[in-house]
């Protein structure tokens, strides 16, 4: 399983995709606050999110509240930032590992970024482009983190296969 970690999110519609990546996926949303928007069930019914049944999701008040709660995480962590001095092609993705997403404003905080920087991917792109959406991010690298994994539980063929 790959954990996926979003540290103050803002954009609903970003935490949307990603939590269908997750049902999609089986991973873990872990969810940092403070959040861009309410995520009770009231709020998700009325979004019409119908996948959210098939994620777990955890809502922490904080990093430092998350890292109580599973000290686990430390063990095999990655930071996906665009300020990273490598692509996440130099990562290697094991089970259980968590991936970690900053607000789509400013990112990850500075002091976090820096305590892991050799833990700090990027994904490549030309320089003029200040970074892709958010859930687009998240779905490369837990793709990307999967595929080295074997896609462990998830199907190899769809239909149309022999």
């Amino acid at each position: 399983m790959v954990h996926i970690v979003l540290v103050e999110p803002e954009i609903p519609q970003n935490c949307g995709n990603i939590a269908r990546t997750c049902a999609a996926t089986g991973c873990d949303l872990h969810l940092i606050r403070p959040l861009g928007f309410d995520i009770s069930d009231r709020a998700v019914k009325r979004a019409g999110l119908d996948y959210w049944h098939l994620v777990s999701v955890y809502d922490y008040e904080s990093l430092e509240d998350f890292f109580l709660r599973r000290p686990e995480a430390a063990e095999d962590l990655w930071l996906a930032t665009t300020k990273a001095p490598q692509d996440y092609c130099q990562a290697r993705f094991r089970e259980g590992c968590w991936l970690f997403f900053g607000k789509e404003t400013a990112g990850l905080p500075e002091a976090f970024r820096l305590a892991h920087y050799d833990r700090c991917i990027r994904l490549p792109m030309v320089s003029p482009a200040r970074s892709l959406n958010l859930s687009n991010s998240v779905a490369v690298l837990t793709y990307e983190a999967l595929r080295q994994q074997g896609f462990p539980g998830l199907l190899h063929c769809g239909e149309m296969a022999d």
